[in-house]
């Protein structure tokens, strides 16, 4: 089994991966898609044009960031849940984190939630700041964060 620094480094590598210095800029589309597949609803709903699949359609989505302002359409369209949003700029301590969420019941805003990384593993408390309505049954749940783990934090502890 892969460890979380192994997954993180390949990650990095994807073409969905923003720069560290787009991260610094203020909100920012995170595509985590790790398969070829013929694939494109990110590409079609961000209206910026932030998303490139193209030709052929099995194609990784590319992140363009200079046309990401971080609107997080793309997170709830994603069929394969691998899209976030990270906001660094949320405070001088905290990061939010913007996921796709399946799970009920729904936390609700200013809840405390258990983070979790990749693997699904504890990483850190958050606070919901926000849930969304996205499409076709998948909600957007926001998440304060310390700023120290917006790299591996994807997820949150569904509710019992």
């Amino acid at each position: 089994m892969l460890n979380e620094q192994t997954i993180l480094n390949k990650v990095k590598t994807s073409p969905g991966y923003p720069s560290k210095e787009r991260f610094f800029k203020g909100p920012v589309a995170v595509i985590e898609c790790p398969e070829e597949i013929p694939c494109n609803p990110c590409e079609e709903a961000c209206p910026f044009g932030a998303i490139k699949v193209g030709e052929p359609i099995t194609n990784l989505p590319m992140l363009i960031e200079d046309k990401c302002i971080g609107c997080g359409k793309c997170i709830a369209n994603c069929p394969g849940l691998a899209i976030f949003l990270v906001n660094l700029n949320y405070s001088k301590d905290e990061a939010t984190i913007s996921i796709p969420y399946e799970f009920i019941p729904l936390p609700d805003v200013g809840e405390e939630v258990d983070v979790l990384n990749r693997e699904g593993k504890f990483v850190c408390k958050g606070k919901v700041i926000k849930v969304n309505k996205g499409e076709d049954h998948t909600w957007v749940i926001t998440v304060s964060i310390p700023k120290e783990f917006f790299e591996v934090a994807r997820n949150i502890k569904p509710l019992k």
